[in-house]
């Protein structure tokens, strides 16, 4: 017998995990949760937690954990598929039909959807009257960063945990040389950068050099990921659900690693913040925004060497003028 699938650790006695344990011990627990954050692997982990107790038993319970959560026979699990990421109205309603049947081995039925803002119109608008009229005994559980993408009859029907991230930096081979390197240019563009054309030009050539490396790192990270992930999965997962799972995966680094700039570029600035320096102040502040604005633009399938060269050509301005 396996233990109960644990809360990620850092979140662990936090308020929202002590009112999801207490609802599930009364057997309390609304039928439809929205799960969300800005760290896709934290609620993920999450829905495992919630869907063990759900499935399995309390921790100590006789026959706790009898089954992984997504290879028990009453959990379902719902994902996006092929390149385009969608969740489709027949897939929608594949789970849809296996929910309306009674548990086989469980007392409840749990059903996962990923990445739920990913549902076509005509899929959200199935699921929206699964969610009026939920089956018995069954556990809706929808994960999503994009919480503001669902449709807001979907929005009002479930009961909302918003999760900060549990993980921890991303580690991937040259992404640590690569943020001291980003630190380096700032601090040579913040030093001086005058109008001499080699010192110009030196600049420029570190923009592209960061922006191929960038590239570089995050498709060594996202295979790692991969290959650790693939092993997890379901062995019937079709082409197209892999595909997309693997887009999400890459989808979920970039994130990650456009936050650690995000936090490099803050502590950067931070030693010169408390010398009273207004004039980073005011750089500091400009560069955040030209970053979230190439980081909203990825979500409209804006390539991310296109946006980390449109930041970091944005910053050799904004801090040389500074």
């Amino acid at each position: 017998m396996s233990s109960v699938t644990p809360w990620p650790p850092a979140l662990a006695g936090t308020p929202a995990i002590t009112v999801l344990e207490r609802a599930i011990e009364r057997q309390r627990l609304s039928h439809s949760l929205l799960l969300h954050g800005d760290d896709f692997e934290t609620i993920v982990a999450i829905a495992h937690a919630i869907a063990d107790r759900l499935l399995n038993g309390q921790p100590g319970r006789r026959g706790a954990s009898t089954f992984p959560v997504e290879q028990h026979p009453d959990c379902f699990v719902l994902r996006p598929a092929g390149k385009m990421r969608q969740i489709s109205a027949e897939a929608t309603r594949a789970l849809i039909n296996k929910i309306q049947v009674s548990a086989a081995v469980a007392p409840r039925k749990v059903a996962i959807l990923h990445e739920v803002d990913r549902m076509h119109i005509t899929a959200a608008n199935v699921f929206l009257k699964t969610l009026e009229e939920p089956p018995a005994n069954t556990t809706l559980l929808l994960l999503t960063t994009r919480p503001y993408a669902l449709l807001p009859t979907i929005r009002s029907r479930v009961l909302h945990f918003r999760f900060p991230s549990a993980g921890t930096a991303v580690r991937a081979d040259g992404w640590a040389p690569w943020l001291e390197d980003y630190r380096a240019w700032l601090a040579r563009l913040t030093d001086a950068v005058a109008s001499d054309k080699h010192a110009i030009a030196d600049h420029i050539f570190t923009v592209y050099g960061l922006v191929a490396r960038f590239g570089a790192v995050l498709d060594c990270a996202t295979d790692v990921v991969w290959k650790q992930q693939k092993e997890k999965l379901p062995a019937d997962l079709d082409d197209d659900e892999q595909v997309a799972i693997e887009t999400g995966i890459a989808n979920g680094l970039r994130a990650r690693l456009f936050a650690e700039i995000e936090q490099a570029t803050r502590e950067f600035a931070l030693p010169r913040l408390t010398r009273g320096d207004n004039g980073t102040r005011h750089a500091l502040v400009t560069a955040i925004e030209r970053l979230e604005h190439n980081v909203g633009l990825l979500r409209l399938n804006l390539n991310e060497s296109a946006a980390l060269e449109n930041f970091l050509l944005s910053s050799l301005r904004i801090w040389a003028k500074r």
